[in-house]
């Protein structure tokens, strides 16, 4: 899966693999999913947030919230006529996932967070809850 692991992001990424062709109007193409805001800083936040609750034992994901959320996502990418095979493309692409992970990777750095240290991941976690972020919504601590 593009965006690691367990909860966060495989959920919300799941709600787009399963969203149903609905082809575009008219023949207007539409542009890349990586150049629709909404989507791709939805499945940032999930990135993020997954990547913190894998690396906070006493931070986990919010399951039902962000099934919730999932469901919107899919919704919205529907509604824009995005297939279900150009969504499962965009979320295999190796490019697409380094581009994340990079976009990610540079979040966490900026934010003070050092790979292997779980405190520093938690603060960003309390930190993005506190806050009111998309990303702390979909957090809860343990």
């Amino acid at each position: 899966m593009i965006w690691g692991g367990r909860h966060t992001a495989a959920a919300v990424a799941a709600a787009l693999f399963t969203a149903a062709g609905v082809p575009a109007s008219g023949a207007q193409e539409l542009p890349p999913l990586r150049e629709n805001a909404r989507i791709y800083d939805t499945l940032f936040a999930a990135s993020l947030g997954d990547e913190i609750q894998k690396n906070c034992p006493t931070i986990s994901a919010r399951m039902f919230f962000v099934w919730q959320q999932a469901k919107k996502l899919e919704n919205y990418a529907r509604s824009l006529g995005y297939s279900e095979d150009e969504v499962k493309a965009f979320l295999k692409s190796k490019e697409e996932r380094a581009l994340m992970r990079a976009r990610r990777d540079a979040y966490l750095a900026d934010h003070g967070v050092v790979e292997g240290d779980a405190q520093s991941y938690c603060r960003l976690g309390r930190e993005e809850m506190k806050n009111g972020t998309f990303t702390g919504s979909l957090l809860r601590g343990r």
